[in-house]
């Protein structure tokens, strides 16, 4: 039996890819980054090595676009659909939501970033049931 494969995309669907083992640091953040990249006030991300991600889709790789000094948000350039983050480390985090099996245990978050960020009216929980 090989490594899991966790596949997803984007909207229209140009954008596909595939993880493939043990989903790394899944969790959600309130930056006022992830905030204006989703349109949320909460992201939720789960990171993978650039090594294990295969981008598949007809639309081949996300269009990025430089948000920090050491990461560029992902994107499709068809629909508009954000797709996570490519770091220069190189690590690629992916929105949760963009996942074929989003309610998949392995994707479930485990803490909470930028908690100070976060709208007083909004309660995110972690798979271990805190806030």
């Amino acid at each position: 039996m090989g490594e899991k494969i966790h596949a997803g995309g984007c909207l229209c669907g140009a954008i596909r890819f595939e993880a493939r083992g043990v989903a790394e640091k899944p969790h959600t953040c309130s930056c006022r980054f992830c905030q204006r990249h989703t349109g949320a006030p909460t992201a939720a991300w789960v990171e993978f090595p650039a090594e294990r991600l295969a981008w598949t889709g007809s639309g081949g790789r996300p269009a990025i676009w430089r948000s920090s000094d050491y990461s560029s948000r992902a994107f499709c350039p068809a629909c508009g659909s954000s797709i996570g983050a490519i770091d220069d480390e190189p690590v690629v985090a992916l929105l949760i939501g963009g996942f074929d099996d989003p309610a998949d245990p392995a994707l479930a978050p485990q803490y909470h970033s930028f908690e100070d960020c976060r709208p007083g009216w909004l309660r995110v929980g972690t798979a271990s049931g805190e806030e």
